[in-house]
């Protein structure tokens, strides 16, 4: 189908795109990759009388390293996550995460802020953001203000973004030493989206127990989620299978669980179990590598 009629506006700066967003208000959409807006707009599921297109903001792509810090511009690509050097060092999790995010084509027009910003249910980056316990940057009229990652996402494609506001830094602490993380999931055969998808990141202590424990799932519910029960009880244990396995079982805990024509709410929890044991067994691995 084709868009309804829109007008194109291209910022060069976060400010003018603030100004702009501040004129048109709930007229306006901001367009960052659009792998997801387009396909909205061509179905006519949103119709936006002007679109932001943020992709000519230079300084909003790009990946450095400060103060125990690794700060993402919310434009840098997937392609550009999954191939970093620095995060590959850093903060491995991302690049794996990245590397599942679609095809070729989609991780080289695709950002990681257009994607959290969306908050889809069955996003990749969610899950990894949560157990990273990362922070985000949003700009707006007043200034710039920090979101920790377990307050970003509010709802079923909402998130706590205010409607003058536009994400422009994606904040991630740098991993210590024994730490180790994964990212596994359930793909969708048609769209590649998760299905389930749970990232793990563990941390050991000197005599080999886990000192940290932290879990994202993605896709299982409206919104994604910290598995704080699974977490609570791997927390100060060694990581035995059976430890594993039955911390695992919580990882839907509390969880009013999605349900389509794919995957039913009892499958999803299933997935959710069987996957969470999976990652956090990849994360302990990689911890004591």
């Amino acid at each position: 189908m084709i868009p309804a009629p829109f007008t194109y506006h291209a910022p060069t700066s976060v400010a003018e795109a603030l100004r702009l967003l501040r004129t048109y208000g709930g007229d306006a959409r901001l367009l960052a990759g659009g792998g997801s807006l387009l396909p909205m707009m061509k179905f006519r599921l949103a119709t936006p009388a002007h679109v932001i297109d943020l992709g000519r903001i230079s300084g909003l792509r790009g990946v450095k390293e400060a103060g125990g810090q690794v700060t993402i511009g919310a434009l840098t690509t997937h392609w550009m996550i999954e191939s970093s050097d620095l995060l590959k060092q850093r903060v491995p999790l991302l690049p794996e995460t990245a590397a599942t995010i679609g095809d070729l084509q989609v991780r080289n027009t695709g950002t990681i802020g257009g994607s959290l910003a969306h908050a889809d249910p069955a996003a990749d980056y969610p899950a990894a953001i949560l157990a990273l316990e990362t922070e985000m940057v949003a700009e707006g009229a007043d200034g710039r203000r920090t979101i920790a990652a377990t307050d970003f996402f509010t709802g079923l494609y909402a998130t706590a973004l205010g409607p003058d506001e536009i994400l422009v830094e994606v904040k991630v602490p740098v991993l210590g030493p024994r730490t180790g993380t994964a990212y596994l999931k359930f793909p969708h055969p048609a769209s590649g989206f998760a299905v389930v998808g749970v990232a793990a990141l563990v941390t050991l202590d000197a005599k080999g127990r886990c000192e940290r424990a932290r879990l994202g799932v993605t896709g299982v519910a409206p919104v994604a989620y910290r598995a704080r029960a699974v977490e609570a009880r791997l927390s100060g244990q060694p990581l035995t299978a059976e430890k594993v396995a039955a911390a695992a079982e919580d990882a839907s805990d509390g969880v009013d669980a999605n349900l389509d024509v794919f995957a039913s709410a009892e499958y999803r929890r299933h997935l959710a179990v069987v996957f969470t044991k999976r990652a956090v067994v990849k994360a302990l691995e990689r911890a004591t590598a």
